[in-house]
């Protein structure tokens, strides 16, 4: 009996999220019965009941009576009524994650981590998977859009690959027996959860130390903390017979990407190939990312320039410099940037696209303890912004701390008046709308609701159209 099947009836307890909406998806494509609650009606339910998937709004210990398994994140507390049954009933309980690794372990799986771009690069080396004809299986927390449209944030193929965002933020990603490690940074986040740098650094010496015998180790040799993660696990991987790849700018990366004019392109050399990259979305930081994913693709025995070929048909991710549309010459722009480096490359991309006209940011800060901790970095990257509005705190799994609020991030950008804290974010959506002239681009950033408050800007953009008309 397989590692999957051996689940049973499984019941997935938050099952709208995008990383367990993924998992309930595979699971039912791979014949399982499957069920799952969510505490509201939200956008990703239809979908999971076209693919099979039992689902129930509301949370109620009797959903799990004739569970085999039940399935829950971090963010499912304890107190939960279906979670208190499966205890009661002695029913086994998975983190999500290790729901993950049971679909992951009969196939030659790729885990993608780090503190930023991993679902970004997860999705660059399943579409160029999917365009090199591998055929791959992917769970990845985002909608992976490629040439032919949406392709979802999971899929079932029939290939040996199977692709998977691998999640930090809890530790989770130790659950994994990955073929193929990619690591597109160690940036201290989360700390939170790990209390020091020194603990989250150690964390991906660990998910090195998971790698499969005769595997490989792919990580960017431009981040400081990447590079000692190799230093750190190298010897343990050569011991197993494990390899490591090095991607980056830097002229000693095994795999070097040189930039070409226009910010759209680059040259790859490494591995016995040398190729060049054109991708669709912009940004430099996107080109980092897709040298990883190239890597990666290579060392799964794709031919490097149908590889390369794959990576131009990535379209990019749900809420990864999203255009939501476009009114009066202002374009509006939604992006899930969460961490001060995050911040600045997407401003970096936005500045790159919008020729003479001005950037206009408006960002909500997730979780009190990252706002706290980073609250200098993300001043200095909101800098690179003409206008910059800041709403309260997402709160997410925290508990309110009143005496962090955005205005911590507002009063920490260098450029005085360029910032200023609108704690509401309708109001806060407004004020954007309000200073955005023909040819700027507006950002919505964060990754919590303020995605919502595109269609908002767009619309106080069409009244104030429809009154100078």
């Amino acid at each position: 009996m397989s590692a999957v099947s051996a689940l049973g009836h499984v019941h997935l307890v938050g099952v709208g999220g995008a990383g367990m909406s993924a998992i309930a998806t595979l699971l039912a494509a791979r014949g399982l019965r499957v069920s799952g609650s969510d505490a509201a009606d939200g956008p990703a339910l239809p979908a999971l009941r076209a693919a099979g998937v039992e689902v129930h709004v509301g949370h109620d210990a009797k959903l799990v009576d004739d569970v085999d398994t039940l399935v829950v994140s971090s963010a499912v507390r304890a107190t939960n009524p279906e979670l208190g049954r499966a205890r009661e009933r002695g029913i086994a309980v998975l983190h999500r994650s290790q729901a993950l690794a049971a679909l992951m372990a009969d196939r030659d799986a790729v885990a993608v981590a780090g503190a930023h771009g991993k679902t970004t690069t997860s999705a660059m080396v399943a579409v160029a998977l999917l365009a090199a004809g591998a055929d791959p299986s992917f769970a990845i927390g985002g909608t992976v859009l490629s040439d032919d449209g949406p392709l979802g944030g999971a899929r079932d193929g029939s290939g040996a690959a199977f692709v998977a965002e691998a999640d930090e933020s809890d530790g989770s990603f130790l659950a994994y027996e990955p073929l193929v490690a990619l690591v597109t940074n160690v940036e201290p986040d989360h700390l939170d959860h790990y209390g020091s740098r020194e603990a989250f650094e150690q964390a991906f010496v660990n998910f090195a130390a998971r790698v499969r015998p005769g595997g490989t180790l792919v990580a960017c040799a431009d981040d400081e903390g990447a590079a000692r993660l190799v230093d750190a696990a190298r010897d343990d991987l050569a011991a197993r017979g494990a390899s490591v790849v090095t991607y980056g700018r830097s002229a000693g990366a095994d795999v070097v990407l040189t930039d070409t004019p226009g910010g759209w392109s680059g040259h790859l050399v490494g591995l016995g190939a040398e190729v060049d990259v054109t991708l669709a979305v912009p940004g430099a930081h996107n080109l980092l990312n897709a040298a990883g994913a190239w890597a990666a693709c290579v060392r799964l025995g794709v031919d490097p320039a149908a590889a390369a070929a794959g990576l131009g048909a990535f379209r990019s991710t749900g809420r990864r410099f999203e255009l939501r549309g476009t009114v009066g010459g202002v374009r509006v722009v939604d992006d899930y940037a969460h961490h001060p480096t995050e911040v600045a490359a997407v401003l970096g991309a936005a500045r790159s696209v919008t020729g003479e006209g001005r950037v206009l940011a408006l960002f909500q800060p997730h979780l009190y303890s990252r706002t706290k901790t980073f609250a200098t970095e993300f001043g200095t990257a909101f800098d690179l912004a003409d206008v910059v509005v800041v709403t309260d705190v997402y709160a997410a799994r925290e508990d309110l701390d009143p005496e962090v609020t955005g205005a911590l991030v507002v009063d920490r950008v260098p450029t005085p008046g360029k910032a200023t804290f609108v704690p509401d974010k309708r109001d806060a959506a407004l004020a954007v709308a309000a200073q955005a002239r023909p040819g700027d681009l507006v950002l919505t950033i964060g990754a919590g609701d303020v995605t919502n408050l595109g269609p908002v800007i767009l619309r106080a953009l069409e009244e104030r159209a429809g009154e100078h008309a």
